[in-house]
């Protein structure tokens, strides 16, 4: 088997997919510090919480105003329903000559105008409930809550510490920075002469410096639509692959240095050699073993690697091939022979 690759240019990183740094949205006294450093926490847990006495205060305010609002609509609709029925009897005895038109229009009067108190007070009483929900809105922005379901990384802050959002375009350290466990992938740049073939969806070996020899395996999940230009190096294109075994998620931390090598094409079942034994990619020196010399053959190379070449033509099955071809006298007719262990 032989494979093209692709490897990154400079060391890649491992990211998580998500991470964020929740700021509480106004600024404030912090009177409550539920986290610390490397402990765990479940979407929507409490982070830290801001001094928010007057803020609750409202909202009880808030509350009770609802609630004679509430009280208030009941009283002016009891009130449109007596009318009502007022209005029916009054009516009706004007038909049968015991009321006076002047009556009746009053009585009728006095419904639509009950109607009325009755339909605004019901309003009123939405007025106070999104006067409600203006005030949980201002205490809940006192609350800082995880976003997701991951580790906190670092926490900048400290009880009774004054605490503001950043200005806008003005960078600070956030309070919390909290990473997602669920899903890893590797940023890595690649020189722009190699990502002409790769594609989301090929398959990648991953390799981290903590991890030694050990490779994990991985998909290419995006490739960068520009190329970056850094002074005095390669440009490059930025590409991410993604981990494909769950299990390995277990063992990742954000920040390792990794290495990629995305897997563009694979040649199986067929005949190679030491890429180092092609000489200008087209010529190679098999032993001849019955009369001890060396012979100069012209191959035809396929699919290649630092590693393998596929040889399409010019060399056979059981062939020794000098893979060492740059030491001295190894040339057409050199009298030669295989060393110990030679295949």
């Amino acid at each position: 088997m032989v494979e093209k690759t692709v490897a990154n240019t400079r060391a890649g990183t491992v990211e998580a997919c998500q991470r964020a740094f929740p700021t509480p949205s106004l600024g404030g006294q912090i009177a409550r510090l539920e986290v610390r450093e490397g402990q765990r926490v479940k979407k929507g847990d409490l982070l830290l919480g801001l001094w928010n006495k007057d803020l609750k205060a409202e909202v009880e305010l808030a509350r009770s105003e609802v609630e004679a609002a509430e009280s208030r609509a009941r009283a002016s609709c009891l009130n449109a329903e007596v009318a009502e029925r007022e209005a029916e009897r009054t009516v009706t005895l004007q038909k049968r000559g015991v009321a006076s038109e002047e009556q009746t229009d009053k009585a009728v009067t006095q419904s639509k105008a009950s109607k009325a108190e009755c339909a605004a007070a019901r309003t009123n009483i939405e007025v106070s409930r999104s006067k409600l929900g203006v005030s949980e809105a201002k205490l809940g922005r006192t609350q800082l809550l995880a976003p997701f379901a991951g580790v906190v990384a670092e926490v900048n802050g400290e009880l009774s510490q004054y605490v503001t959002p950043s200005p806008p375009g003005i960078a600070t350290l956030p309070i919390v920075d909290l990473i997602g466990l669920d899903c890893f992938y590797v940023t890595a740049p690649i020189d722009e002469v190699d990502v002409p073939g790769i594609e989301a969806g090929m398959p990648a070996r991953i390799t981290l410096d903590a991890y030694g020899d050990r490779v994990f395996e991985g998909r290419v999940r995006r490739v960068a639509p520009y190329v970056l230009a850094m002074e005095k190096q390669a440009r490059t294109v930025a590409i991410e692959v993604e981990f494909v075994r769950e299990q390995d998620l277990q063992q990742l931390l954000a920040g390792y240095s990794a290495d990629v090598e995305v897997i563009r094409e694979v040649h199986e079942n067929v005949l190679r050699i030491p890429t180092e034994a092609l000489v200008e990619g087209k010529r190679v020196y098999v032993l001849d073993t019955a009369a001890g010399v060396l012979r100069e053959r012209q191959a035809e190379a396929g699919l290649a690697n630092w590693d393998y070449t596929e040889v399409m033509s010019g060399v056979e099955v059981g062939d020794l091939v000098v893979s060492s071809v740059d030491r001295e006298g190894v040339e057409d007719g050199a009298l030669a022979r295989a060393e110990s262990g030679a295949q």
